[in-house]
């Protein structure tokens, strides 16, 4: 019965009242399409409407993919982000651990010798040293009685902290992923570039021989086997500085794979045709999907609960302590009945005079919730503006790709009069070397658009927020 009464009790001080300020997650903004989607541009049935999960398969590179899954496993950022949150695991534990009794077993044996000439032996009117054991045996326990909620809301925050972290873990890993797939598209359009020019050396050198031997034969002049020369000289240099990219891009995946560069290489390949249809959701659950977001309102409970934690230091602070054990002065009669002893009483203390110190604490809590208030407001409208910048981004890249595809077919049927016109002898060589620059630089431009496209593609998988959710905060997957 009076372990009952015990156990009531505690539950009741457990419960007791809170000072923090009733939360309630921020309202979402209203928004019910996203603007650049507007227009019946996009597919009205996109392949990508179910759940993403691996969201890098949906570009169907198996390449791709595997350097995924290496960066799942070997990347350091990641490795650190998931540090990062389970160190905030832990201190959310450790927060919580505080609101129970601490219990500690002591034991000491000590040898002492006391003064003469102590304030006791001086009161006493003994005035003679002794030398004397002191063997001590015992449990103290100590519990400081949260009636003011000040423990339980600094569990909340911390534990509010650990699902931040959660989210900023979510966060990078997801950054890394797009970040990885952004250098791969970049590298592969740098593979066709490099193609591309490689074919058009061979084709300028070709054209250099002819014109220098008509020359030699006096039916070309000196100036058009120069152009000739500089042409194919200025694809060389375009070449170089595309190979120097490359490697760069391919260092850069070697360090987010966690490899030394010098040991890893990439073989040339192909660059996709054209991005996956990505379906950017409704606007309503925008929120939801990404770890920002998350990290952003977790951050404001976190600094709602600080509130609870400054108003409770306006208030005393009550603990409960006790202890029991055994001491004596020789080790035969230590464990025996006349050595316990036992000691339990509450203790309370209230801060009287401060000079400002807690008002400054409570000011600044407030300012901490208002930041971090602002700072959400400010992370939800940065997610819907890089939705809509990438969702612009796929419309009029897509322009953009069809414009220049068209721009250097025309290139490169005007090239072909250009060489037709110089052979019949009715145009001069600049005429061929300026089309056949267009040509180039054309071709050239049709394939950054294409990169720049998947590239979107991949911005606004990563604005998204992939294949995360919300639920993930809880207990997410470390590698």
């Amino acid at each position: 019965m009076r372990l009952r009464l015990v156990l009531g009790g505690a539950a009741l001080l457990l419960g007791a009242c809170s000072l923090a300020p009733r939360y309630q997650p921020p309202a979402p903004p209203q928004v019910s399409d996203f603007k650049e989607a507007a227009g019946g541009w996009m597919p009205a049935h996109p392949a990508d409407g179910q759940a993403r999960g691996p969201w890098w398969e949906v570009f169907s590179d198996a390449r791709l993919t595997g350097l995924e899954k290496d960066l799942l496993e070997a990347n350091p950022d990641l490795r650190a982000a998931a540090a990062r949150y389970q160190e905030a695991r832990q201190i959310a534990r450790q927060a919580y651990s505080n609101l129970f009794p601490t219990l500690n077993a002591n034991a000491s044996a000590t040898r002492e010798r006391s003064s003469a000439n102590a304030p006791l032996a001086s009161l006493l009117g003994t005035r003679a040293a002794a030398t004397y054991n002191d063997l001590l045996a015992d449990l103290s326990l100590s519990w400081e009685i949260d009636l003011f909620g000040r423990l339980r809301n600094t569990a909340a925050a911390a534990s509010a902290q650990a699902q931040a972290s959660a989210a900023d873990f979510g966060a990078v890993l997801l950054s890394l992923q797009a970040e990885l797939a952004t250098d791969y598209f970049s590298l592969r359009g740098d593979d066709a570039t490099i193609q591309l020019l490689e074919d058009t050396i061979k084709q300028y050198d070709r054209a250099w021989e002819l014109t220098r031997n008509r020359y030699q034969e006096g039916t070309a002049a000196a100036t058009d086997v120069d152009q000739a020369d500089t042409q194919r000289q200025n694809a060389r240099a375009q070449l170089a500085a595309t190979r120097l990219q490359r490697a760069q891009l391919e260092h850069a995946i070697a360090v987010l794979l966690g490899q030394i560069p010098a040991g890893f290489t990439l073989s040339p390949g192909t660059l996709a045709s054209a991005p996956p249809v990505i379906d950017a959701g409704l606007p309503s659950t925008l929120l939801q999907r990404r770890p920002d977001v998350a990290s952003a309102e977790r951050a404001m409970a976190a600094a709602n609960a600080q509130i609870g934690v400054a108003r409770a230091a306006w208030f005393p602070v009550f603990s409960l302590a006790g202890a029991a054990g055994f001491e004596s002065t020789a080790g035969s009669s230590w464990l025996t009945a006349p050595s316990h002893y036992w000691s339990v009483g509450p203790s309370g203390q209230l801060p009287l005079l401060d000079a400002g110190a807690r008002l400054a604490q409570n000011r600044q809590a407030r300012a901490a919730y208002e930041e971090a208030s602002a700072n959400y407001r400010k992370t939800t409208l940065t997610a819907y503006q890089e939705v809509e910048d990438n969702l612009a981004g796929l419309h009029h890249l897509a322009d953009e790709l069809r414009a220049d595809l068209a721009a250097s077919t025309s290139a490169q049927s005007s090239a072909y009069h250009a060489d037709q016109r110089y052979d019949a002898g009715v145009a001069d060589y600049v005429e061929v070397t300026t089309t056949h620059a267009a040509a180039l630089q054309a071709q050239r431009d049709a394939i950054t658009a294409r990169v720049a496209e998947l590239n979107a593609a991949v911005a606004l998988v990563r604005a998204t927020g992939g294949g995360w959710s919300a639920d993930q905060i809880k207990q997410p997957a470390l590698p």
